[in-house]
């Protein structure tokens, strides 16, 4: 009865009106950017194939027209066309002419997606996080007991919190060690590390950050924000070395830990200095936040600028900056972005603020698998502090930010192409 019961199930959601498609815009008309990611995740989940039209209207995608899907954008709220087989055909003219700048990518299956995130962590923690809980994206929550017993190869796409990999607790020790919170956090990182046979929380969080670099050269996605991405590249660079004081591991660092660094275990970065004073509220000379507030930068004239890629050459940074806008509103973290001359040739700038030299969003290919590094911490709240109210994405429904996150949901699913020669 159930087999039966699916397989009716499976026909009605496939019932579609003939010589007809439906088109998501993804331009400025779009009533609701985000929850059209999640429209799409959706329709993957079903084993329906969609077509992306890279740079066409803001990065459209394109649908069989079914009804059970034409109900969900209805309900979703999100603005769609139905066109016939004849403008499905000229869209499709168009962007195929070798002189205009797009490309059709193909979308053929949901990535298993996990976010590695500390117990107890509310959505709104995070902006990967929020942004999937609102675009109705399902997904997995993982830390570092999972990680160190070999979960990850269940999973596509692995999101990273805005994590301290290098075992100092965010370097939060000057403004909240008296906070019951922070101590709470010790002891529980503490216990963690003990229980998992390691002498220091550093260890623990060095082993996760290998993990997570096997993940990615066994043919994984990453992607992370924040303090996620330098203390990530830190932690990987000072394996052989201790970097972190007595207050977070109960013995004093290494004082030859800056030379010992290596940098050809990292992923983004190189050259970078450490900031070695533990009550100073930076990991390294990566982080160009100070040059925001140096160069007396504010919330209105806080932007960055997408580089627009050739689509039918370079598909995959094309998909990764599909957005209705090419400049876009900043915002702080503890880790806001990259200064240029600390990132490794060979990783592509996605994303930049020309004005200050520093790059906002990166990406990268390592191994089999690729990883994608994004500054800030919340796209749509400028200097996010602890203990802020959460941001409501029902406010934001065409955030540019919030876009680029979810181009990285979809790049796993799309159809692989190798590169043009």
């Amino acid at each position: 009865m159930k087999l039966v019961t699916v397989f009716l199930f499976s026909i009605l959601f496939h019932l579609s009106v003939k010589g007809s498609q439906i088109l998501v815009p993804m331009d400025e008309g779009q009533t609701n950017h985000l929850k059209a990611y999640g429209l799409a995740y959706w329709a993957l989940e079903k084993s329906v194939t969609i077509e992306w039209l890279l740079n066409f209207r803001g990065g459209s995608f394109l649908f069989p027209n079914l009804r059970a899907l034409e109900e969900e954008l209805v309900l979703r709220n999100i603005k769609y066309e139905v066109l016939a087989d004849g403008q499905v055909n000229q869209i499709k003219r168009e962007i195929g002419n070798p002189e205009t700048n797009m490309e059709i990518v193909q979308l053929e299956k949901a990535p298993k997606i996990a976010v590695y995130t500390p117990p107890g962590k509310q959505p709104w923690d995070d902006a990967v996080t929020m942004v999937l809980e609102y675009a109705e994206i399902p997904y997995d929550k993982i830390y570092d007991s999972a990680i160190v017993m070999g979960v990850l190869p269940k999973y596509d796409w692995l999101h990273l919190h805005h994590e301290d990999f290098t075992g100092q607790y965010g370097k939060f020790y000057a403004a909240y060690k008296n906070y019951p919170w922070y101590q709470e956090q010790v002891k529980l990182a503490e216990a963690e590390a003990k229980m998992l046979g390691y002498a220091k929380v550093s260890q623990l969080k060095l082993a996760v950050a290998q993990n997570l670099k096997n993940f990615v050269l066994g043919g994984g996605f990453l992607f992370t924000m924040c303090s996620g991405t330098d203390s990530f590249d830190i932690a990987l660079a000072a394996a052989k070395t201790d970097i972190c004081e007595a207050m977070y591991d109960h013995d004093g660092a290494d004082g030859r830990c800056q030379e010992k660094l290596d940098y050809s275990q990292t992923f983004a970065f190189e050259d970078f200095q450490l900031v070695r004073d533990p009550m100073q509220y930076e990991y390294s000379d990566i982080d160009g936040t100070d040059l925001h507030r140096l160069n007396r930068v504010t919330e209105n004239t806080d932007k960055f600028t997408l580089f627009d890629f050739s689509a039918k050459w370079d598909v995959v940074p094309t998909m990764l900056t599909q957005c209705h806008t090419n400049v876009i509103d900043g915002f702080m973290g503890q880790t806001t972005d990259f200064k240029k001359e600390l990132i490794k040739p060979n990783v592509l700038i996605l994303g930049e603020n020309k004005a200050l030299n520093t790059a906002r969003y990166l990406h990268g290919e390592m191994g089999q698998g690729t990883w994608t590094f994004y500054g800030g911490h919340d796209p749509e709240d400028y200097e996010h502090k602890v203990g802020d109210p959460p941001t409501d994405l029902n406010l934001h429904p065409n955030s540019p930010g919030y876009r680029l996150i979810l181009n990285n949901i979809l790049f796993p699913a799309a159809k692989k192409k190798k590169r043009k020669t």
